[in-house]
């Protein structure tokens, strides 16, 4: 096998557990980019990070929760439409929503749909990290 073949094996080998899933560390890092909007208040009423920004929903329990129904929060139209279709926020969801969030719920829902987040992520990495961190909080 050539040397550049082995050392760009060696390095995609290197890089694949970090690109398989998140560092809860980084993520709560990572989430400084969203705290001007949300919160992760738990049901103690304990804020475990950001501030008490109202703008985004609580995202506590966000694993596995039925996307648009965090209570007391207004959803767009949307959201509202995708937590009829009773479809819960997984890793993969959450990554492409996050990345994109107009085209993640357009995608879902099959037509043109807007969601109230008007703020993306440009890292999937960053992405992974939020969600392994929201997941680590439970």
């Amino acid at each position: 096998m050539p040397y550049r073949t082995v050392s760009a094996l060696a390095a995609f080998l290197l890089a694949a557990p970090a690109l398989a899933g998140g560092d809860p560390a980084a993520g709560e890092k990572a989430f400084r980019q969203c705290q001007a909007c949300h919160v992760v208040r738990n049901g103690a009423g304990e804020v475990l990070a950001g501030k008490t920004a109202k703008t985004g929903p609580n995202l506590y329990g966000l694993p596995g929760r039925v996307m648009g129904s965090e209570e007391g929060f207004a959803y767009s139209d949307a959201f509202e439409e995708a937590q009829a279709t009773g479809r819960s926020w997984d890793e993969e969801a959450f990554v492409t929503y996050v990345q994109d969030p107009n085209a993640y719920l357009s995608d879902m829902l099959e037509h043109k749909s807007r969601s109230k987040m008007t703020f993306r992520l440009r890292e999937e990495q960053d992405a992974r990290d939020l969600w392994a961190y929201f997941s680590s909080l439970e």
